[in-house]
């Protein structure tokens, strides 16, 4: 036998999920490998009609303390530790009565499960695994000798490897099991302690461990040169992540980035209000709109920057019906993401066979706590989501002049989607929809005019000779330094400014607007996002 096989003669099977265990369970059996369980893995395998021992039969103890204690034992951690060929180690195992055991099957507690359906604080406890991480942990160690499986899905290698190598497992299968092993005990940990800080209200934990599950492996990341994958945190937000593809080719890591910007940008317009539509390019909105229908929403989204729209991702925040279908796939569109769609929509959009259309089930709160995670060199930045909703802020009016009705409605508007766009952000925004975008300036001054000049290109595009900026509302992601952002605005048609305040020219700024005749209202809540 070659030195990096490792022969499967006893298994340790102890799994929360049962997913084609018997089937497994029968396939080791049947090579003759001796099986043993615990609790109701035990149960399920007995029932199925194939021997099994049960771990207390091995460690003379039973299982005790309402089955917290079971595994934890030198008989388990013993046949799972010991290095075969080593003297010493056989020495030990002949001495206490401990027998090897070469492949242990475990899945753990469902922990992440439990606290995604809302379970109280005892429940989430008990569902914390002791033992299965302990095993996982020491088989992994010793991955040399013991094959351990942590995935349903790697069922199959195993019996394969059995079958191509007269049932023993090679080593770098062993190696690459092992991998995932520690990779999942490592993301079941992160899950736990996120869950403890959250639970104590502990913003900034002296420890952060953060864990995922690869959903995707990427052809490449943002450039070809750069390797990517997409991995699901235990986090249950509706997106991207819970989505249903019904059609098209598969996602880039560019278009996973621009379609989670989409959807959380069009969370922000509650459906049962109105139907929105959000178009992004590059994690940016181009076109953002409400209307009564979703057709009607994105027309008038569309409008604000026809251009950029091209080869843009299309978000929803009902569910895609054939009117608005019949009028996205007029353009070439990368993805189209919304809550639902009916069969009419999906089979019109199934006329284009690369565009991607994304079934998330659900919209994602906007006011939902969460992280959000970016690496520096050495380190990584963490915070709080932005969570913040315009409706919710105290809007104060600080000029001469209060804003009308609609004036205020479109600030609201133009507001939300400021908090989408790239800091230096400037919106300009007229009847429940953008006129021009400024986005990602270093200063302020320039994003204002680049949105007016968005406004003017729309307005020729529409066939209109005024520019959509004249009467439009504009908002402002921070406070303005100075009073020139506010004057491009003022010079280029508008007649309300909304944004933070705070700036120690506050003063200057207000007066300016008063001169103006604009309309000023400040919230007291800033939205950079860099």
């Amino acid at each position: 036998m070659a030195s990096d096989l490792r022969r499967v003669s006893r298994a340790l099977l102890s799994v929360s999920d049962k997913t084609g265990l018997v089937d497994f369970a029968r396939a080791l059996s049947a090579r003759g490998v001796e099986l043993v369980s615990t609790g109701g893995t035990r149960k399920a395998l007995a029932d199925a009609g194939l021997p099994v021992k049960d771990v207390s039969d091995l460690t003379g103890f039973p299982e005790m303390m309402d089955g917290r204690v079971k595994t934890l034992h030198p008989i388990v951690h013993g046949g799972l530790l010991a290095i075969r060929e080593n003297p010493e180690h056989e020495a030990a195992m002949l001495a206490h009565g401990i027998g090897p055991i070469d492949l242990l099957v475990v899945n753990l507690y469902p922990f992440e499960a439990t606290v995604l359906k809302g379970a109280g604080y005892d429940d989430c406890i008990e569902n914390i695994d002791i033992g299965g991480p302990a095993m996982i942990r020491g088989a992994a160690k010793n991955h040399g000798d013991v094959t351990v499986v942590v995935e349903v899905s790697d069922y199959q290698a195993v019996l394969d490897a059995l079958e191509a190598n007269g049932g023993a497992t090679t080593l770098a299968l062993r190696k690459h099991l092992a991998q995932k092993a520690y990779a999942r005990t490592a993301a079941y940990d992160a899950a736990i302690s996120n869950w403890f800080a959250a639970e104590l209200g502990e913003a900034t934990p002296d420890y952060r461990a953060l864990g995922g599950q690869l959903a995707e492996k990427m052809r490449y990341g943002e450039n070809p040169h750069q390797s990517a994958g997409f991995y699901k945190t235990p986090e249950q937000r509706f997106g991207v992540s819970t989505a249903r593809q019904v059609q098209g080719k598969t996602l880039s890591y560019n278009n996973v980035n621009d379609t989670d910007a989409a959807f959380e940008c069009v969370a922000e317009f509650d459906p049962a209000r109105t139907a929105a539509v959000a178009i992004i390019k590059h994690a940016n909105p181009c076109g953002v709109a409400e209307a009564p229908s979703l057709r009607e929403a994105y027309e008038q989204a569309l409008r604000c920057d026809p251009v950029s729209a091209f080869g843009g991702i299309v978000a929803l925040n009902r569910k895609l019906d054939a009117e608005a279908a019949l009028e996205i796939v007029k353009i070439f569109t990368e993805v189209i993401i919304a809550p639902d769609a009916d069969e009419e929509a999906i089979r019109i959009v199934g006329a284009k066979k690369n565009l991607r259309l994304l079934l998330t089930g659900g919209l994602p709160d906007p006011r939902a706590q969460g992280l959000v995670l970016r690496t520096v060199a050495g380190g990584m930045l963490v915070q709080g989501r932005d969570n913040a909703v315009v409706d919710d802020m105290d809007l104060r009016v600080v000029t001469k002049r209060a804003p009308t009705a609609q004036e205020l409605a479109d600030l609201k508007f133009a507001f939300r989607v400021a908090k989408h766009v790239k800091s230096n952000a400037i919106v300009y925004a007229r009847g429940g929809a953008t006129v021009g975008v400024g986005a990602g300036q270093m200063s302020r001054v320039d994003s204002s005019r680049i949105a007016a000049w968005k406004a003017s290109e729309a307005a020729k595009a529409a066939g209109l000779s005024e520019t959509l900026a004249k009467g439009a509302v504009v908002a402002s992601d921070a406070f303005f330094p100075f009073a020139d952002g506010l004057l491009a605005a003022a010079e280029a048609g508008a007649t309300a400014v909304i944004q933070p305040g705070g700036s120690m020219r506050d003063d200057e700024v207000i007066k300016a607007a008063d001169e103006a005749g604009l309309a000023m209202v400040l919230t007291g809540h800033r939205h950079f996002r860099h």
